[in-house]
């Protein structure tokens, strides 16, 4: 067996005549002849240079099998370099490289390090011609060059060959000063990564997915959904060239109510959608819960496999909570990562409030501050009188803001300590007007001590508000707001409201009431303090919106509807983001007829996008109809805008194409056969291909 130090050498003394030729139109700075009479190292690499036969001589035969075929045959020119580079090696006639390969990848006749021992004289690890980074001897480099090696075992050099390769020898000069030498070099290292391959180790089957029991989506329901995804990132309902919306629907915009439509239907995601729908609720948190709670169990199993999908199993927990093992949890809490440990939370407190505060309370000092924060958050959920303890004793965190947040937490609570605080404080600025007899005086506070601090007032106050009114407006909004009925003469909040305030306090006093009353989700002061909505929003205290969110949903569209009426679209937006899908009927009246009001009046048509996209996704679905007639073009009228009845026209058009788009789609969900099944054979086509992950 020859030695392993003599692989080019072999190489050279095996080539044929048509690789020869091949290379001789390779390296334009050398003639055929003078490439002929160089040195030649021979088959059993000793080193020794005969000279070339003549041409007229016989030509010795092709590689036999068993024999490597010649490397220099693989090359047709700078090229063809990197196919060499990457074990592609041709045989004398652009063909594979002839012979039998082994089980590692090497040629038949090539040593196979992995069968080498070190007792071998031809042995990589030990034998005298080894070339795993070892010595070579003489005329075993490219040109019989002395002490060069073929090539080395560190990856650097092959990156170098690979990279001469790909730029070439114009643009930089290979190693060994020539074509050739690259060549030769790229040939004899392709062969001893092949002969030191070793052979994958085969990973474990994963395990199958598993079963989801729901109802299979109804035929026409599961095509809408892949028309859905698939027009998520782009489609026909994007904004034209010019910035416009174009006349069709933006079917992206109807996942989110078509996913709440099919998990109140009890339905399951079809499993060759559920990648699509990953990466849809990858893409949109909005999505995500409702994506998770559709695409079940199947999706966490999948996420396993994609780590683009690492928040299904964050966000997962919530649902694969393991009711029935205490280690488990306390295993994930102790090991897991933060969002981990911070859906678990959230998990535990839904179920068992008392738990989840044991599991926070015995980590808790050990937290870093802004985890403290975000687990102090999540008590929000289920917060009782219970917790008021560990809340108390979060006030004297070294975290000012952990000290603000448990301050807030304690504060809806109304039977709590800090409550009586504050209700304490707040008694003693904001008082009846015993000299008029009528009306409220406030005396602010003149300093922010340690206790009010300590009970999570904010001493500095923001730019532009003076310190006494933010102060007492921090006060007023953490106390409890049954406490001003007893202190105001027993009055009723719309009665209270309704007082006059002296000294220009009305404004600061009403705001910080809006926030109790948002806080505490007290719904009869809020709807005492939005009261009729004649004014617009900067006439009134704090924000409508917020204080509409307390009210219920037919109260929230009746009051939007009042306001849209008496002040139009302009302001109406923000209220309108907190009304209801689909809105209450009087609600979607009353906003298409202040778009149509709007339109007659020859008002721009842009300044009424954000209110159309909501009308697309809001407006009950059996308005369509009704609305078709205002999408025809109407004729111009003096005064109006250029193109502005054509974009209106465009604009209706859209609203009714997408209503209409989304009574269909709520009618495939809504489809059952007799048989109080969907509509379909009740089977999932691609229920097989869930048990294949996605890039495993």
């Amino acid at each position: 067996m020859p030695p392993a130090g003599g692989l080019a050498a072999r190489a050279e003394a095996t080539r044929s005549v048509p690789g020869e030729a091949l290379r001789d139109t390779v390296d334009g700075t050398e003639t055929a002849g003078a490439r002929r009479g160089t040195r030649m190292t021979n088959a059993a690499g000793n080193g020794t240079a005969p000279a070339r036969e003549p041409e007229s001589a016989p030509r010795e035969p092709e590689s036999a099998p068993g024999t490597p075929s010649a490397p220099y045959g693989a090359a047709n020119g700078p090229e063809d370099a990197p196919a060499v580079l990457h074990g592609a090696a041709k045989g004398p006639h652009g063909g594979a490289a002839t012979g039998p390969v082994s089980a590692s990848g090497a040629p038949h006749g090539i040593p196979d390090e992995r069968h080498r021992t070190v007792d071998d004289p031809h042995s990589a690890a030990g034998g005298p011609h080894h070339t795993a980074g070892g010595p070579v001897r003489q005329g075993d480099g490219p040109d019989g060059a002395v002490g060069r090696r073929i090539s080395g075992s560190s990856g650097e050099e092959w990156g170098e060959l690979v990279a001469a390769a790909l730029l070439g020898a114009e643009r930089r000069r290979p190693p060994g000063g020539s074509v050739r030498a690259l060549l030769d070099k790229a040939a004899a290292e392709t062969v001893r990564r092949r002969a030191g391959a070793r052979p994958a180790i085969p990973g474990r089957r994963p395990v199958p997915a598993p079963e989801d029991t729901r109802t299979p989506l109804p035929t026409a329901a599961e095509r809408r959904l892949a028309a859905l995804l698939a027009d998520r990132a782009g489609g026909a309902g994007q904004t034209g060239s010019a910035g416009r919306r174009t006349a069709g629907p933006d079917l992206g915009e109807l996942l989110p109510q078509w996913l709440a439509e099919a998990n109140a239907q009890g339905y399951r995601a079809p499993a060759a959608l559920l990648p699509a729908l990953l990466d849809a609720a990858r893409a949109r948190t909005d999505l995500r819960a409702e994506t998770l709670a559709f695409a079940g169990p199947r999706a966490l199993w999948l996420a396993r496999y994609n780590p683009d999908w690492k928040f299904a199993l964050r966000d997962g927990v919530r649902q694969q909570l393991p009711d029935e093992e205490p280690e488990a949890v306390d295993k994930l809490w102790q090991e897991g990562l933060f969002a981990e440990r911070m859906a678990l939370l959230s998990a535990v407190r839904r179920r068992d409030p008392a738990a989840g505060l044991r599991l926070l309370a015995s980590t808790w000092r050990t937290e870093r501050a802004e985890d403290r924060l975000m687990f102090l958050d999540a008590l929000r959920q289920g917060l009782g009188p219970a917790d008021e303890p560990f809340l108390e004793g979060a006030l004297s965190d070294r975290s000012r803001t952990v000290r603000a947040t448990a301050a807030e937490l304690l504060a809806t609570l109304p039977d709590s300590a800090l409550a009586a605080r504050m209700a304490e404080r707040a008694r003693s600025c904001v008082a009846l007007d015993r000299v008029g007899g009528t009306g409220i005086v406030v005396e602010a506070p003149h300093e922010c001590d340690a206790d009010m601090q300590r009970d999570g007032v904010m001493a500095k106050p923001p730019t532009g508000r003076g310190g006494r009114a933010w102060w007492l407006s921090q006060i007023v909004e953490a106390t409890p707001l049954g406490v001003w009925e007893e202190r105001l003469g027993g009055l009723s909040p719309e009665r209270i409201v309704a007082l006059p305030v002296a000294d220009g306090w009305r404004d600061d006093l009403h705001a910080a009431w809006c926030g109790a009353a948002v806080r505490q989700g007290n719904a009869e002061w809020a709807r005492a303090l939005t009261g009729e909505p004649t004014e617009p929003f900067a006439q009134g205290p704090g924000d409508p919106a917020k204080l509409l969110s307390v009210l219920p949903q037919e109260e929230r569209g009746a009051w939007a509807a009042r306001f849209i009426a008496a002040h139009g679209l302009s302001e109406a937006f923000r209220i309108l983001g907190v009304c209801g899908v689909p809105w209450p009927v009087p609600l979607g009246r009353a906003v298409v007829d202040a778009l149509e009001i709007a339109r007659e009046a020859g008002s721009y048509p842009w300044s009424f996008s954000g209110v159309m996209g909501l009308a697309e996704r809001c407006l009950d679905p059996s308005d369509a109809e009704r609305l078709a007639p205002l999408a025809a073009v109407p004729g111009e009228r003096e005064g109006e805008s250029p193109g502005a009845g054509a974009y209106w026209a465009e604009s209706f058009q859209r609203l009714v194409a997408t209503l209409r788009l989304r009574s269909a789609m709520l009618a495939e969900l809504r489809e059952h056969d007799g048989s109080g099944h969907p509509e379909g054979d009740g089977t999932d086509r691609a229920e097989h291909d869930a048990d294949r992950p996605r890039g495993a």
